[in-house]
This record gives C-alpha cells, sequence and structure tokens, in this order.
C-alpha cells in the first residue's frame, strides 16, 4: 500500500467513524482533497487510488495542474476554496466545478456575468467569515441571509451551500454549528466546515464537504 493510500483510508475511515458516531450517513459527506502546492503527480497519487473531488486557493496555480487531469480523469471534480478577485472570474468559471468563496456583491455580479458568457454555471457556496476576523475574507453572519438572497435573486447564482474557516484560536465546534444552522435557514443542504485538524468535529456538526490537505498530503511545500 502506497503511503498516499494509506493517508486517503486512514481519512475517509475517521470520516466514517465520526459519521456513525453523530448517526449520519458516512456517504453524506464529500471529501475535498486540498492539493494547494502540491504537483499533479501527487493529485494522480490520490486519484489513481479514487479519489475524486481535490480543492485548490489560487486560480493560477490550478490552472497549471488541472486540465491535464481532468483530460485524464474527466470525473474529476475541482472546488475552489480561496478568495476569489474578480479579475480571475473568467478563468474560475471556465476551469472550477464548484466556488467556495463567494463573498461579496461585486464579486458576485461578475460570476453571475461570466457565467452567462460561457454558458457553464459551477455550484457556488457563500463564505461565511464566522467569527467576524477584520483580516478574513468572508459575509458577516448578520449579513448572510440578504446577501444569499441577492446572489439568488438578483445574480440568479447556483448557491447551494455555506462554507467557513473558523478563528484559529478558537473552540471550532462554535462556528461549524452556527453555519449549519444559517445553511438550514437558508434552505441550503451543502455545508463545507472542517479542515485537517477538525474535519471530524466538523463531520459529527452536520458538515457535507470537509477540506483536508495536510492529513492526505503531509506538510506542503512552499
Amino acid at each position: 500500500m502506497s503511503d498516499a493510500t494509506a493517508r486517503l483510508d486512514e481519512v475517509r475511515g475517521r470520516i466514517d467513524a465520526a459519521a456513525r458516531a453523530a448517526g449520519r450517513d458516512p456517504a453524506a459527506v464529500t471529501l475535498v482533497a486540498v492539493s494547494k502546492t502540491h504537483g499533479a503527480d501527487r493529485v494522480r497519487e490520490l486519484l489513481q487510488v479514487g479519489q475524486r473531488v481535490f480543492g485548490e486557493n489560487r486560480v493560477q496555480e490550478a490552472e497549471g495542474k488541472f486540465p491535464a487531469l481532468k483530460a485524464e480523469y474527466p470525473d474529476l471534480e475541482l472546488h475552489l476554496i480561496g478568495p476569489l478577485q474578480t479579475n480571475k472570474a473568467r478563468e474560475a468559471v471556465a476551469l472550477f466545478d464548484v466556488i467556495q468563496s463567494v463573498d461579496r456583491e461585486r464579486l458576485a455580479a461578475t460570476l453571475a456575468k461570466e457565467m452567462d458568457r460561457a454558458g457553464r454555471r459551477p455550484a457556488c457556496y457563500v463564505q461565511v467569515n464566522t467569527g467576524e476576523e477584520p483580516q478574513k475574507a468572508g459575509v458577516l453572519p448578520a449579513e448572510v441571509d440578504a446577501f444569499v438572497a441577492a446572489c439568488r435573486d438578483s445574480h440568479k447564482l447556483p448557491v447551494v451551500g455555506l462554507m467557513c474557516i473558523p478563528p484559529v484560536d478558537e473552540d471550532p465546534s462554535l462556528h461549524f454549528a452556527l453555519l449549519a444552522k444559517m445553511a438550514a435557514r437558508n434552505g441550503l443542504d451543502r455545508v463545507s466546515m472542517g479542515m485537517s485538524a477538525d474535519y471530524e468535529t466538523a463531520v459529527r456538526l452536520g458538515a457535507t464537504h470537509v477540506r483536508v490537505g495536510t492529513a492526505l498530503f503531509g506538510s506542503r511545500g512552499t
């Protein structure tokens, strides 16, 4: 068994156990393998053992390695999980299947325009700044309902869920519970939360997608 296979099996096993402990179907949780800073060869290792959903933080980095991988594995699903600049919206719509970081009106409008132009509609998540951290992207909790409504009604974006990145120095469970509550209130059935250090907690609190990098790939490069 390769190192990649062993790590993938361990993470999947932990997801399954956390889901079962919460009375959830493990199949309801999607593992997003976060491959930022890792090359195409490392991604291919996981593709070869069945992983199909990947996450990248930067459009430019993803453009350098995923078109060829998508040609090789047509069922590969690519998520943008990092901040998106409006001037990269066209490239993001062309390459990604899911955009998890919709966080402001101007970006929503630009994405809607590019989707209409390209005839391609990646699923969208609204990123929520649950910790209200000034240095972090995301819609403030008090503004989530209005922003989701604007994305749906004004911009006609295919909003399917919410995403958050809790503050590193706070109990993530409080943020995960808040995000799940906001998603339910807005009729959204997908919740992207939890990373390598806390994905089991996220699963117990209702995550449908967990974004795991280090636990799968080891320490990141520079």
